[in-house]
């Protein structure tokens, strides 16, 4: 009998890590930035994501002193190799060194769910030659430690790649890019890797408010603005998000799983930035990812917030500048209750804050 209840105990835990790995899983992450002079130290940070029940964190970069303060944190980790470090880590050995000094020094007391390969690399820039060979190293070295089934190894896109976005069924990839990109989720379909990929209703609206409302934006339309192919669509994310699993397919991955690895509002700096919009935004994200989008409805959206703090170093204009879910005094901007589990509930009160537009989309 004690054979038997050990037996299944380790059933349970395997099939607990398992649904852990699955990128499905709508557990809200929020990505952590450091491009400031008045932000926490990492231990601070490492306190606040616990006390606020978030789980799950995107770094940007192996900084030694976050990764020491995330020992023992319980908190999983999209670790990110810089675009800087592209060129490096196309050589094999050196990306195994990389691996080994950043991972496996760290593993299993700092739980990484993913590694981001570059984030946002144009296709056009002299580093696009190192992506791929980059990420088949540092996967080859993860595997090699063994660890190929806890730690996949991803890149993160921007939706800059998408040429033709409307209808979201209509989606697909701009033709000047397929040349880079065919050969990398091949791979990560070959990997059976989730593809990474930022996506902000934010920038879609403030560059086209004729043709796209705020409330579309927010999550807050009443009714669908947009039908496709018999499918509703409410708001602009599933949109997005819908019209990138349609080019994927297009580009012959049509089981290739999507992580939204950054999604945010800007409380102030540009047009349409408020903290009451922001709040709506984001409050509305964090409920909306359980429910999967029209195209693949039910499947919860794995989604990282950007960002924990304004981040007063970001180059760029302005409203890069006011991202953050938290001042840097570590107090909150807005009042999102982090829950447990996959349930989310958030505490503060429903903004639906708007600005009047002559289109309704």
């Amino acid at each position: 009998m004690a054979i038997f209840s050990s037996s299944m105990a380790a059933m349970l835990l395997l099939g607990l890590l398992t649904a852990n790995l699955d990128p499905t899983v709508a557990q809200i992450g929020v990505c952590y930035g450091m491009l400031g002079n008045n932000l926490p130290n990492a231990r601070e940070v490492i306190n606040l994501y616990k006390s606020n029940n978030i789980k799950r964190m995107r770094l940007y970069d192996p900084n030694q002193q976050a990764l020491q303060a995330l020992r023992g944190s319980n908190i999983e980790v999209i670790l990110g190799v810089p675009n800087d470090q592209l060129q490096n880590l196309a050589n094999p050995s050196k990306a195994k060194s990389w691996v080994r000094s950043n991972v496996v020094a760290y593993w299993p007391r700092v739980r990484f769910r993913y590694i981001a390969v570059g984030n946002e690399v144009p296709p056009s820039s002299s580093l696009a030659q190192f992506v791929l060979p980059a990420l088949v190293n540092v996967f080859n070295a993860v595997r090699s430690a063994g660890l190929e089934s806890q730690i996949k190894v991803s890149i993160a896109i921007d939706m800059t790649l998408i040429g033709v976005s409307y209808a979201p069924s209509a989606g697909a990839f701009r033709g000047d890019v397929r040349s880079y990109l065919d050969p990398i989720i091949g791979h990560l379909a070959w990997a059976r890797t989730a593809l990474l990929a930022n996506i902000y209703t934010y920038f879609s609206y403030s560059g086209n408010p004729r043709d796209i409302s705020l409330p579309y934006a927010l999550f807050t339309s009443p009714s669908p603005i947009v039908w496709d192919q018999g499918r509703g669509y409410q708001n602009l994310f599933d949109a997005m998000l819908d019209s990138l699993y349609s080019a994927l397919e297009k580009a012959g991955q049509c089981g290739l799983e999507v992580v939204v690895s950054e999604s945010g509002w800007p409380s102030a700096g540009g047009f349409g930035t408020s903290v009451d919009n922001a709040a709506t935004y984001l409050s509305n994200l964090i409920k909306h990812v359980q429910k999967g989008t029209p195209k693949r409805p039910g499947k919860a959206i794995e989604t990282y917030l950007f960002a924990l703090f304004d981040e007063n170093q970001k180059s760029g204009p302005e409203l890069e500048r006011h991202f953050g879910l938290f001042s840097p005094n570590k107090q909150p901007k807005y009042q999102l209750h982090f829950g447990g589990g996959r349930h989310w509930h958030i505490a503060s009160k429903e903004y639906n804050a708007t600005f009047p537009l002559q289109s309704d989309m």
